[in-house]
């Protein structure tokens, strides 16, 4: 018995109201991280959304993302929701830390303006990862 079809997963790990509140500033890249796309993320970070036009056209593409995310994450303890907001709102603080129980890194995250922004620029990278891990090691736990 394959121990990947046993393993409850409930299907939402994202949220497609999230995900256009966050496409609002689109521009960012913000909703294309939440989705677990950090490379288009990335270049919406640095070319405005490729000028408005990819923005444009992920207003239609945020239900396809959301469909994959929700297949490709975790659903566990540690809701990604919750994580997302904390990391864009606080991350300087390491609070996003604080709710994965990263103890150490959150407190240096607070001492180091979120080890002077770089830390932070990773966990837009990794951030579903990370989740997906723990709520994986939680379920196994």
């Amino acid at each position: 018995m394959n121990t990947y079809q046993s393993e409850p997963r409930l299907q939402d790990t994202h949220s497609i109201v999230f995900g256009y509140a966050l496409w609002i500033f689109g521009f960012t890249g913000a909703h294309r991280f939440y989705y677990g796309k950090p490379v288009t993320g990335t270049i919406w970070l640095l070319t405005l959304g490729l000028l408005g036009v990819g923005w444009l056209i992920d207003l239609f593409l945020i239900p396809a993302m959301d469909r994959q995310a929700d297949l490709r994450f975790h659903s566990g303890p540690l809701d990604y929701n919750i994580a997302w907001l904390l990391l864009t709102f606080l991350g300087i603080f390491g609070v996003h830390r604080l709710y994965q129980r990263k103890w150490i890194t959150a407190v240096l995250y607070f001492f180091t303006g979120g080890l002077f922004v770089v830390g932070i620029l990773y966990d837009f990278w990794t951030l579903n990862d990370q989740i997906s891990l723990k709520n994986r090691e939680a379920y196994r736990g």
